[in-house]
């Protein structure tokens, strides 16, 4: 393999660590804030910190062994975790909806979304140049997933921001199912892909 390729490969796993690390941390505090404010939006966006952290898990596993093979696999594994978490996600919202519950505030859950935004952003950003120079549809999927996530912290922001400020309380069920769009279009993406991958091999 060219120099060039494991200097890729480092760099992808770099930042596969680095995506696990915060998402475990951030689990962590947006659970929390979810508890406390009882917000939808909040337990969404902790569910999909969990999905990243399986997802960079199977990036880190098919870069530690990169084949074709691997690589369909992977990017099923990709499809199904999205698509769980566009089902929980929906049903969680419509639950909200239904009962119109008013979430409460957290500021601790605030910063760490802000903060998220930027760092998601930016390592999405990484992920996809650096999939790019090794034609690495798993990697450049992943940077799609961390893309995601870094909108999805926008849109729970803004729910909760809305819903503080103004009293919309169902900004907060709304921006759950912004997650949920983007959900199923990136399980959709990435199933179609691996299809196309085992289409190739066969």
């Amino acid at each position: 393999m060219p120099n060039d390729d494991l200097r890729s490969i480092r760099t992808g796993l770099y930042l596969e660590y680095t995506t696990l690390a915060w998402n475990i941390v951030g689990t962590v505090v947006i659970v929390i804030a979810a508890i406390h404010t009882g917000s939808a939006a909040y337990a969404g966006f902790g569910l999909d910190s969990l999905i990243e952290i399986f997802a960079s898990t199977i990036v880190v596993w098919q870069l530690k062994g990169v084949n074709a093979q691997r690589e369909s696999r992977a990017l099923r594994l990709l499809s199904v975790a999205f698509g769980a978490l566009s089902l929980y996600v929906f049903a969680q919202s419509i639950y909200v909806f239904t009962i119109g519950h008013r979430p409460g505030v957290s500021l601790v859950g605030a910063v760490w979304l802000v903060v998220t935004v930027i760092v998601m952003l930016l390592l999405a950003w990484g992920k996809s140049v650096t999939g790019k120079k090794l034609g690495n549809a798993v990697l450049m999927t992943e940077a799609h997933v961390t893309l995601v996530d870094a909108y999805l912290a926008a849109a729970v922001l803004a729910g909760a921001v809305l819903d503080a400020w103004l009293g919309w309380w169902w900004a907060d069920p709304l921006a759950g199912l912004v997650i949920v769009y983007y959900g199923a279009k990136e399980a959709k993406a990435a199933w179609h892909h691996s299809t196309n991958i085992i289409s190739t091999i066969d």
